[in-house]
């Protein structure tokens, strides 16, 4: 069926101007143009069911864009949320008014902040908030700002503890949010710690929680730098650890050890503490529990197959302990709790309580880097 001849008339009105984006309300039925006069609209007037009309006009802006009336091809989602849609055809995949078109957009590599503006005018979610957040063209752009914004006003009506750490990673970049939002952020993870661990995974140096730095610091700083000076990973990560923003990262830590609320909160921290300390350049092997990956530690150690540690060990054996235990983290996945995860679904202290074997000897090890 035919639109009506009024649509037909006012829609081909807008097509011919030079449009940066369309949305369909298809709840309100009408037509929203974007383009540099502002926005313009067309409300419709169905001459039959609604979902029918709103296909015959999908139809008719998708020919006049695309030059078929097939749309965007719904298939090639996965695909584009990859990232992988062609930068050429990013404008006019924002001229369909079809969500996933947008999404498309948001996802690819060439998304530029001017591009940026017309999807957060087509789709203003916080998915794609987050999605476009990921790119430091954005970030360092106008929109990076207003999306920052709207993450943190958003934030009190998240419900997935995943997306919450997200947000709050994200919206930590550079200078996004002032010092007074990120201290509403770090107060608000007192009492929901899925903020915490997006402090860890975006500011692990830059915490802020006052403590001071590892008793050993001052020792192990005259003992360590001359090594550190010489290129010796190792010893420069040491030395982070016992300084004052590693003490504060690994208390934070211990904070969220202690009471996680759910599955995306400890496999998100345990990323966060590998990441912390990815520093030798081991080859990756998968382990499912937390006292083979001490073993594997151990192994490392007396082989001597690591020549930073050798180095540091062979003057300071006393710094064994240490070493170990970050060697440990940066083994940690979360491959180590799938056994628990992989048959229970349960959050809160019943995932805590099954949780007690891979937590338990990995407090152990934190505490050889705590003073």
């Amino acid at each position: 069926m035919d639109l009506s001849q009024e649509d037909s008339l006012r829609l081909n009105v807008l097509l011919n101007q030079d449009l940066q984006a369309i949305r369909i309300d298809e709840s309100k039925m009408i037509v929203y143009g974007l383009s540099d006069r502002g926005e313009a609209q067309v409300p419709l007037n169905p001459t039959c069911r609604d979902d029918k009309y709103l296909k015959n006009v999908k139809e008719l802006i998708s020919t006049h864009v695309l030059g078929s009336p097939g749309g965007y091809p719904v298939f090639l989602r996965r695909w584009t949320r990859m990232g992988q849609a062609r930068d050429e055809s990013l404008e006019r995949l924002l001229q369909l008014g079809e969500p996933e078109a947008v999404v498309a957009v948001v996802h690819a590599a060439g998304l530029t902040d001017e591009l940026a503006r017309r999807a957060w005018w087509a789709m203003p979610t916080s998915n794609n908030a987050r999605c476009m957040l990921e790119k430091e063209a954005i970030v360092n752009g106008q929109m990076g700002t207003e999306l920052a914004e709207f993450l943190n006003e958003f934030l009190p009506f998240e419900e997935e503890a995943g997306d919450i750490i997200e947000s709050v990673r994200l919206m930590l970049q550079g200078d996004l949010v002032d010092d007074e939002v990120r201290r509403t952020l770090w107060s608000r993870g007192q009492r929901k710690n899925a903020y915490l661990v997006g402090f860890l995974k975006s500011l692990p140096d830059n915490v802020p929680l006052e403590v001071p730095p590892h008793t050993e610091q001052a020792r192990c700083h005259e003992q360590l730098t001359p090594l550190a000076e010489r290129g010796n990973a190792v010893a420069v990560q040491l030395l982070r650890v016992l300084d004052q923003p590693g003490q504060a990262f690994m208390k934070t830590v211990i904070t969220v050890l202690k009471k996680p609320a759910n599955q995306d909160v400890v496999i998100e921290l345990l990323n966060a503490i590998r990441n912390y300390f990815d520093v030798f350049e081991l080859n990756t092997e998968i382990f499912q529990d937390v006292e083979s990956i001490i073993d594997k530690a151990d192994t490392i150690i007396n082989d001597q197959s690591h020549e930073d540690i050798n180095n540091i060990l062979s003057q300071y054996s006393q710094l064994r302990e240490m070493i170990r235990a970050m060697l440990v983290m940066s083994y940690l996945n979360e491959y180590v709790v799938n056994p628990v995860f992989s048959r229970s679904d349960a959050i809160g202290t019943v995932m805590r309580k099954k949780l007690e074997p891979v937590f338990t000897p990995l407090q152990v090890q934190i505490q050889h880097l705590l003073g």
